[in-house]
């Protein structure tokens, strides 16, 4: 009966196993941050680079399966196209079998203290006590994120080291020996590896149970190759469920990385196994090490991606035939929910989103003001539709942003998701004030009225400040400029002072009975707008600037700098000299 208590062991080995992968591999992704997707989006145009990019973000993430699934999000959310994504897979291909180094060295024998050091019994210990001082004590992410990669590392070990330990009785069973039996059918030995594979979606865990099978010595070499073959199989389980429900184009990533180890394996089994039934390879029957098992994990991804490096084309054909690309409509997501798997990567692309919406906030503005000085119905219906385009983007990144924050997040990204939560609102009320403008510009174009001349010179030099304010709070969120954020505030005081200026004016203008009041309420209308749109670019540069603080205490901020700033009096000098023709006129 104690094999029963083994079966349990190798469990909860492999739950241990799982479990530590996790948290390393969330943990590494965490402290890489929005690069991932910077670096996809700028080497992915050479096919080497591509493939080098694949391996290294492997390696930082650990997970081949979690940078497929991120490369089904980006697809799907229009930010990459198919083609860029074959050859990240190659490397990522290529990236995984790192690991299967590392649990190599479970099987490591040496009487010398630095060689026992490297085995993982040996030194995994040392790291999860360090990793949890790092994690408990450390009020830095950094340091923090590092802990939790040293005690996931530390998890992961133990649970190979309780598998490998399980195992070991466990060959002696009569049923167990049955099941090795099963593996000297190369297919049978296939379609295990991929079904066990897919089922716990982690091609690291079973490449780790192998080797542990290995190091009792009673895996060959014609067991191996289908059983690791099998297991590259197995690991696209992952994608492909992800890919379920995503459009065509980006449903063809998963498929691809699929049709590569379908492939790659009938190209490697076919020849190999039959050649084995003419000449019956002496080696086939020699028992394999955890390290052979590495290196037979290792060359097959190479090599198959020597085999199929100049057939991207071909592959997207194939993926285009079986998905039936041609049918059906291809809806493109707004940004993809898997990409919350990668927090990080899902920020960046809503502060990509959100800084397109600040674009199309000042556009509309900008086209709402060239309405009233020259009334055109087709600007008039480009407004209204950036307004709903604005509706949308702050509806769907408040939602999407609110999920994000729900993840665990580095103190970047935590910073980030704030600045942007802070932001959507301001963007969508500044296409509000357009939408104010325009009507506006109908109440003048109906009842025929125009302002005078003094008024529009007025206005013309508002106009500038107003342009000018839109420019630099656009600039610096786009940018995370905080020198150009904090020229923000300086304007928008001038900007008062210039509304304040032109309702004077009016005033006098009208006690002399040179405007009328019908026109009065529109300009008073007018300058609310342009005073309240800089507010909301005031509010914007605040985010920016406190998001490097982890603070949005606004009033506090606002109120410190008017005081004895020097840096905020000299720009406001700066600017009331450039717009003092029109304050002293």
């Amino acid at each position: 009966m104690d094999y029963i208590f083994n079966i349990i062991t190798l469990l909860g080995g492999l739950a241990f196993f799982l479990y530590g992968m996790d948290r390393m591999s969330n943990s590494l992704e965490k402290m890489a941050g929005g690069r991932l997707e910077e670096m996809l989006k700028k080497m992915t145009s050479n096919p080497l680079k591509s493939i080098v990019l694949g391996m290294g973000i492997t390696v930082a993430i650990q997970s081949s399966s979690a940078l497929t699934v991120m490369l089904v999000g980006l697809v799907n959310s229009g930010i990459m196209q198919v083609s860029q994504t074959v050859f990240v897979i190659f490397g990522s291909n290529i990236g995984t079998t790192l690991t299967a180094w590392i649990l190599s060295l479970t099987g490591l024998e040496s009487d010398v203290f630095w060689l026992k050091m490297l085995k993982p019994e040996n030194f995994a210990p040392a790291f999860a006590f360090v990793g949890i001082i790092l994690f408990m004590l450390s009020k830095s992410s950094k340091k923090r994120s590092i802990g939790s990669i040293l005690v996931g590392f530390a998890i992961l070990m133990f649970g190979m080291t309780l598998m490998a330990e399980s195992v070991s009785p466990l060959v002696e069973t009569p049923a167990f020996r049955e099941l090795l039996l099963m593996f000297d059918n190369p297919i049978i030995a296939v379609i295990i590896s991929t079904a066990f594979t897919g089922i716990i979606q982690s091609s690291a865990a079973a490449i780790g149970i192998v080797q542990a099978l290995a190091v009792t010595g009673n895996i060959t070499v014609g067991m191996s190759i289908p059983l690791v073959l099998g297991l590259n199989i197995g690991t696209c389980a992952t994608a492909l469920i992800s890919s379920i429900g995503v459009s065509r184009k980006a449903r063809k990533v998963a498929v691809i990385h699929t049709l590569i180890k379908i492939i790659g394996m009938l190209v490697f089994m076919i020849p190999i196994y039959t050649a084995n039934a003419i000449v019956h390879f002496s080696f086939f029957s020699k028992p394999i090490d955890a390290v052979g098992i590495a290196a037979m994990h290792t060359a097959f991804n190479i090599i198959n991606t020597i085999i199929l490096f100049p057939f991207p084309k071909a592959l997207e054909k194939l993926a285009d035939k079986i998905i039936n690309e041609n049918k059906g409509h291809d809806k493109q997501s707004f940004i993809d929910e898997r990409l919350l798997n990668t927090p990080s990567v899902a920020i960046n692309e809503c502060f990509v989103k959100t800084v397109e919406m600040a674009k199309i906030a000042r556009s509309s503005l900008l086209t709402a003001i060239k309405l009233t000085q020259n009334y055109d119905t087709k600007l008039r219906e480009q407004i209204q539709a950036n307004e709903e385009q604005l509706d949308k983007y702050e509806d769907k990144l408040g939602t999407y942003l609110v999920k994000v924050s729900s993840k665990s997040l580095s103190d970047h990204d935590s910073h980030q998701v704030t600045m942007q939560l802070h932001s959507i609102n301001d963007f969508e009320r500044i296409g509000d004030h357009a939408v104010n403008l325009l009507k506006s510009a109908d109440e003048m174009h109906e009842k025929k009225i125009s302002f005078s001349s003094v008024a529009r010179k007025d206005l013309a030099m508002l106009t500038d400040a107003i342009e000018e304010i839109l420019d630099i709070t656009t600039d610096a969120f786009d940018n995370e400029d905080i020198a150009a954020a904090k020229r923000v505030e300086p304007l928008e005081q001038v900007i008062d002072r210039l509304i304040m200026d032109i309702k004077a004016k009016h005033i006098a203008r009208l006690q002399k009975g040179d405007c009328t009041i019908e026109m009065g309420f529109v300009l008073n209308d007018m300058l609310n707008d342009f005073e309240r749109v800089s507010d909301h670019c005031s509010n914007v540069a605040v985010a920016v600037i406190e998001v490097q603080h982890n603070s949005f205490a606004t009033h506090k901020y606002l109120g410190g700098i008017k005081v004895s700033n020097e840096d905020f009096i000299a720009e406001y000098d700066a600017f009331m000299s450039k717009y003092a023709s029109h304050i002293e006129g």
